[in-house]
């Protein structure tokens, strides 16, 4: 069927293209090619892709919607239709310098991409349910199972640290975290910590030296009136915690059977002992045993199951821990009777920063200078300063 529209006659291909339109579309191209001269930039090289594609993949780009032009038909009408098909072919001629810049670009990134970190030398997977109560049971099996297969000593703080999320999850059980979420927690030591299906990563040789050498650096600073204690690592601090300090007071003390300073004692030393699970309190006052304890908010629950450090301050055990406290609102005030304590939550963080042996400094510094130069006074809450000008002056 021929249509007229104008002065163009064209005719709809059949499909596919039969053998007469195919033959009269080549003969239309092969005689008006001459007559065309491509744009300049687009270079001898596609002007023979064009031609390579006349006789095969132009005719089924068109099969559907192009017109077979009458060759009786002016060569203007002609130039226009051929300069649809140059423009036609030109965009699907530049793929190949696309995908030289994608493969430029993929180079790239394969340059810049950071490599794999190596995997752990064992995985186990946790297969129950493990709760505060049995935590360190576990963990000491797990220790135990693997320290023969790996060939540096493998140890309860090494294998934590290698695995964060514990430490993150022991910081959630902190009794007043569990009420920000609205939930009443009688006895911390029944909440779940590790789960089934919970994979714990016993980490490669590289990544065991790495942790070893960050721990061994690791030291703990605490400034009594500045009532913080700071986790630092080499000369960065990774961690800091408002405490509380020991109560400017002397006081008389059943357990020791005399009256003690009940101030906190600055100077240098180490953790020397830690017990993880404590099950003995006692009021040093009175010599009386507790098991529960009131808190904050005037509700009794169960002791917490968390670790307590012990330090010796310049060569002297006098019985100063860091251990949690079930009353953060004692923080940032004199109130202990010379323990540092801290929030419940901070204080499993702070034990696997700080196993036997971590450096403790104490000190009574008054003065604060900022990283910007500001300076701070702090309340000289001991009379220590007044002291220390005195020793001065003289």
């Amino acid at each position: 069927m021929i249509i007229r529209k104008g002065n163009l006659t064209y005719q709809p291909l059949p499909h596919p293209l039969s053998a007469a339109a195919e033959g009269g579309l080549a003969h239309t191209l092969r005689q008006d090619w001459s007559r065309i001269k491509p744009p300049s930039h687009l270079g001898e090289s596609l002007s023979r892709t064009l031609v390579g594609r006349m006789g095969e993949g132009l005719k089924h780009r068109m099969q559907y919607s192009f017109p077979v032009l009458s060759p009786s038909k002016s060569g203007a009408t002609r130039l226009l239709f051929f300069l649809a098909v140059l423009l036609f072919a030109a965009c699907h001629s530049s793929p190949s310098k696309q995908t030289d810049a994608a493969a430029s670009a993929s180079d790239s990134l394969k340059t810049d991409t950071v490599p794999a970190p190596p995997p752990p030398l064992f995985t186990y997977v946790v297969p129950r349910e493990i709760r505060v109560k049995e935590y360190f049971r576990f963990i000491d099996s797990i220790v135990s199972r693997y320290d023969s297969l790996t060939p540096y000593p493998l140890t309860e703080h090494l294998l934590v640290r290698a695995n964060p999320w514990i430490i993150d999850t022991l910081e959630n059980t902190d009794y007043y975290r569990r009420m920000e979420r609205g939930e009443f927690v009688y006895d911390q030591k029944l909440l779940p910590v590790l789960h089934p299906g919970d994979t714990l990563l016993i980490p490669d040789t590289l990544k065991a030296a790495a942790l070893l050498d960050r721990m061994a650096k690791t030291w703990i600073d605490i400034n009594i009136p500045e009532f913080t204690l700071r986790v630092v690592d080499g000369e960065d601090t990774v961690q800091c915690m408002t405490v509380r300090v020991g109560q400017n007071k002397k006081r008389y003390q059943q357990v020791l059977g005399r009256t003690e300073d009940l101030r906190t004692r600055p100077g240098v030393g180490k953790i020397v002992r830690i017990t993880r699970e404590p099950t003995l309190f006692i009021d040093p006052h009175t010599g009386k045993k507790y098991k529960d304890t009131k808190r904050d908010d005037g509700r009794r629950t169960q002791m917490p199951l968390i670790p307590w450090m012990e330090t010796e301050i310049n060569g002297v055990r006098m019985g100063q821990m860091i251990h949690p406290t079930t009353n953060p609102e004692t923080l940032g005030r004199a109130y202990s009777n010379g323990c540092i304590g801290c929030t419940e939550g901070e204080a499993w963080r702070l034990y696997y920063y700080a196993p036997v042996g971590t450096k403790v400094v104490v000190r009574y510094d008054l003065l604060l200078i900022s990283p910007a130069g500001d300076t701070t006074v702090l309340r000289d809450i001991y009379g220590w300063g007044k002291r220390e000008n005195s020793k001065n002056d003289q």
